[in-house]
C-alpha cells in the first residue's frame, strides 16, 4: 500500500480511496488531438524517469490500453482548475483548460516521484487562488543569468504552477539603437526573448516585459548622450547618502517620453504578452531640480500621475495593459482613482510587517486592478531571511486574497551588487508558489521537507532545513535590518565606518532599546521626513552612515553566535544527496555564503579588537573568497556586472592593507 504523499503545492481538495493503482509495463497515454502533445510528453517523460515506463503517446478515443487519459473537460469551473483520479488500473487528468491539464500532469509528476508505478487511489480537485502567479527576477543588478539558467529555472517554477515571469530591465536589453547603454552589461538579445517566450508559452507561462521609465536610469543618465534628460543632472543628495549621480528622467521634458518610446518600440515587439511593467518606482529626484517650479505649482503627486498618464499613453498605442509600481502613487491616496481603469497597480512591499492590508484596500476602493509583489528576502544578504520571507509572502497572498487582488507576484532583487547565490531565492519561489496556488492549504507548509523534495530533490533530507535554518540568521542580536542582513553591511563598509556609526549611535540609542531597534526606530523616522526629537545633525549624520554603509552595531558576542551557528548548519552538507544535476554547484553556492558569514563575523571581531586573525590573514582569505564568487557567478550568469558586483567587497579588501 503506498504511503503518504506530499505536495507542493498542496492542492485544495484531496479525496483518498481504498484503491491503490499498479501502473503496467504496457500502456498508452491518450489525448484526444495534438493539442496536448506537451502536456502528454511531460507525463511521458515523468513515467519513464519515475517509474521506468515508456508509454507511447496516441491521439483519438477508446484505446483499450489506455493508462494515462488527458482532456480538456468544460465542465470544470475554474480556469487553470483541474481534477485527477487514479483509479481502475489507470489516471485520468481533466482540465479546465490546457494549463488545467498541464498543472495536473506536474501533480502527477510529483506523485511518481514519491510512488513509482504503485500510486495510491485519490481523487484530487484543484484549481488557483490568483488567476496570475508570477515571478520577477532582477537583470540589471548586476546579475544577468546565462539563457540556459533562465530556462531551467522557469521550467522548474512552471512545474509549481507559477504561470507569469518577468525580467526586471534598466539595460539588460540589447536595444540596437542604443549599444554603450549595454554594452559591458552582457544583455539579452532580442532573438534570445523571442526563443523564451515560445519556451514560456509551451508551459503555459506569459513572460510579461519590463523596462523602468522614470527612475532607476543611472545606468543611461551616466553618458553624455542622454545626460541632458536628467531631472538633476549633475547628481543628488539624499537625506542617507550624498554624492548620487542621476537616476531620474525629467518628466516634463518631451525628450524623455521620446527616450521611453524608442525603447518601447524596439522591446515589445519581442513579447506575445499583452501585459508591460513600466516600473516608475523610487523616482528619487523627482521635482527636485529641472522640475522643482512645476512641483511646486502643482505638487509631487500631480507631477509624477501627468508622467505616469504619459507612459500610458506610450504603452496603449501600442496595443499593452500598463503595470506600475505602486510606491508613489499610495502617497497621494486622492489621486488614484485618476488612474486609468486599465493600468494595474503592483502593491509592493517586502517586510512581512508591511501594510498590505491597507494598500490593498486603496486600489480595491478605487476601482483598480493590482496585485500584490512581495519578495524573496534574498537580496543584501548571503543566504537569505527566512522568516522575513515567510511572513511577507504570507502576508501578502493573505490580503491581496481579502481585497480582491489578480496577481500575485514574487520579486526577486539583487540591490548593491546581487552578492546572493542563485540558490538563496528558492526558499521564496517555492513557498510564494504555494501560497499563491491554493492559500488555505498552503500557509502552514513543512517547508524544509517539501524543499527537499521537489526543489533540492535531496534524498537525504538535509538540504531543506539547512537552507531554512541558515537563512535565519538574520535573527542573530544585532545582524537583522530592514531590506537586508547586516553581515553583508560588515564586509561592505570602510573601517573608518564602524567606529563613526557607533559614536554616532551612543548619542541616539535609548538604554532600554536594542541596536536593532534604534535602527529600525530611525528608518521609521527617516522615511517619514522628520527626526522626532533627536539632535537634527546628529540625525543626519547617522541616517547618511547607515544608508551608505548599513548597520555596523553588533557586538562581539553575537559575532561569536554567528560563527558558531553557521558551522552547526552546514556539517551536514556534505551527506547531502541531490539529485538534481547541479548538486556539486549547489554545494559550492552554500558551502561559499557559509564562508561569506564567517569572514563577515571574523571582521566583525576584527573591528572591535576581539578576533583571532590579523589584517594580512583576513585579506588573504576575502581574496579566496573573491575568487570562489567569481567562478560561481559564471557558473549561472553572464560576465556582464561581476566587476562591478566584486567591487562591493573592496572597502574590506582595501582595508586589509
Amino acid at each position: 500500500m503506498p504511503g503518504p504523499t506530499a505536495f507542493l503545492p498542496v492542492p485544495r481538495k484531496v479525496t483518498s480511496t481504498a484503491e491503490s493503482v499498479h501502473l503496467p509495463d504496457q500502456a498508452l497515454v491518450v489525448i484526444p488531438n495534438g493539442s496536448l502533445l506537451f502536456e502528454a510528453q511531460t507525463a511521458q517523460a515523468a513515467l519513464l524517469e519515475f517509474a521506468g515506463l515508456s508509454w507511447p503517446v496516441v491521439a483519438g478515443h477508446e484505446y483499450a490500453q489506455t493508462g494515462l487519459l488527458l482532456e480538456i473537460e468544460g465542465s470544470i469551473p475554474q480556469a487553470e482548475g483541474y481534477q485527477l483520479a487514479t483509479r481502475d488500473g489507470m489516471i485520468l487528468i481533466r482540465g479546465a483548460d490546457s494549463a488545467g491539464v498541464y498543472y495536473g500532469v506536474c501533480t502527477l509528476m510529483q506523485m511518481l516521484q514519491q510512488h513509482g508505478r504503485d500510486l495510491p487511489g485519490v481523487t484530487i480537485n484543484d484549481w488557483p487562488d490568483f488567476p496570475a502567479r508570477g515571478m520577477m527576477l532582477d537583470i540589471s543588478r548586476d546579475k544577468v543569468p546565462t539563457f540556459e539558467t533562465t530556462r531551467a529555472l522557469i521550467d522548474r517554477l512552471a512545474k509549481l504552477k507559477i504561470n507569469q515571469v518577468q525580467l526586471y530591465m534598466e539595460h539588460t536589453f540589447a536595444y540596437r539603437q542604443h549599444p554603450e547603454v549595454w554594452a559591458e552589461a552582457s544583455p539579452f538579445t532580442g532573438e534570445e526573448i523571442l526563443e523564451l517566450d515560445a519556451f514560456c508559452r509551451q508551459r503555459h507561462v506569459e513572460l510579461v516585459p519590463n523596462q523602468n521609465s522614470l527612475g532607476h536610469m543611472e545606468r543611461w543618465l551616466k553618458f553624455e548622450r542622454y545626460n541632458g534628460l536628467a531631472e538633476a543632472p549633475d547628481g543628488y543628495d539624499m537625506p542617507w547618502r550624498k554624492n548620487n549621480p542621476p537616476t531620474s528622467l525629467n518628466p516634463l521634458d518631451p525628450g524623455s517620453i521620446e527616450l521611453i518610446g524608442s525603447l518601447y518600440d524596439e522591446l515589445l515587439p519581442h513579447f506575445s504578452s499583452k501585459k508591460f511593467n513600466v516600473g516608475g518606482d523610487e523616482p528619487w529626484e523627482l521635482g527636485t531640480v529641472r522640475s522643482k517650479a512645476e512641483r511646486a505649482r502643482i505638487g509631487e503627486g500631480r507631477l509624477y500621475l501627468n508622467y505616469l498618464l504619459k507612459l500610458y499613453e506610450q504603452v496603449t498605442v501600442r496595443r499593452k495593459q500598463m503595470m506600475f509600481w505602486d510606491d508613489i502613487i499610495v502617497k497621494y491616496p486622492d489621486l488614484v482613482p485618476e488612474l486609468p481603469y486599465d493600468v494595474i497597480a503592483m502593491v509592493w512591499g517586502y517586510e512581512a510587517s508591511h501594510p498590505f492590508d491597507e494598500r490593498c484596500a486603496l486600489f480595491l476602493g478605487s476601482g483598480i486592478p493590482f496585485y500584490v509583489c512581495p519578495g524573496t528576502s534574498s537580496w543584501n544578504t548571503f543566504a537569505g531571511r527566512t522568516d522575513n520571507a515567510i511572513g511577507n509572502l504570507r502576508s501578502a497572498a493573505l490580503n491581496g486574497l481579502k481585497h480582491g487582488s489578480i496577481g500575485f507576484l514574487i520579486t526577486d532583487w539583487g540591490d548593491r551588487g546581487h552578492c546572493q547565490q542563485n540558490s538563496m531565492s528558492y526558499l521564496g519561489f517555492a513557498y510564494g508558489a504555494a501560497v499563491s496556488w491554493a492559500q488555505d492549504a498552503n500557509l502552514n507548509l513543512d517547508l524544509p521537507h517539501l524543499l527537499d523534495l521537489f526543489v533540492f530533490e535531496d534524498e537525504a533530507g538535509i538540504m531543506g532545513k539547512l537552507v531554512y535554518d541558515l537563512g535565519n540568521m538574520y535573527q542573530i542580536p544585532g545582524h537583522g535590518r530592514f531590506n537586508g542582513h547586516a553581515l553583508v553591511d560588515v564586509l561592505r563598509a570602510p573601517a573608518a565606518a564602524f567606529a563613526e556609526q557607533r559614536a554616532l549611535w551612543a548619542k541616539l540609542q535609548n538604554p532600554d532599546e536594542t541596536p536593532w531597534q534604534t535602527y529600525a526606530r530611525l528608518m521609521k523616522l527617516a522615511f517619514s521626513g522628520e527626526s522626532g526629537d533627536i539632535d537634527p545633525e546628529v540625525f543626519k549624520a547617522a541616517q547618511r552612515s547607515v544608508g551608505t554603509n548599513g548597520l555596523l552595531l553588533a557586538d562581539a558576542e553575537s559575532y561569536r553566535q554567528a560563527l558558531a551557528q553557521v558551522g552547526e548548519i552546514l556539517a551536514p552538507l556534505q551527506q547531502t544527496s541531490m539529485r538534481r544535476p547541479d548538486a556539486n554547484l549547489l554545494k559550492a553556492e552554500f558551502e561559499l555564503a557559509g564562508d561569506f558569514i564567517r569572514h563577515s563575523a571574523r571582521r566583525g571581531l576584527f573591528m572591535l579588537g576581539e578576533g583571532d586573525a590579523s589584517a594580512a590573514e583576513l585579506k588573504v582569505e576575502l581574496e579566496g573568497l573573491i575568487a570562489r564568487y567569481r567562478e560561481n557567478w559564471l557558473a549561472r550568469n553572464r560576465p556582464g556586472g561581476l566587476d562591478d558586483s566584486a567591487a562591493h567587497f573592496d572597502n574590506a579588501l582595501n582595508g586589509y592593507g
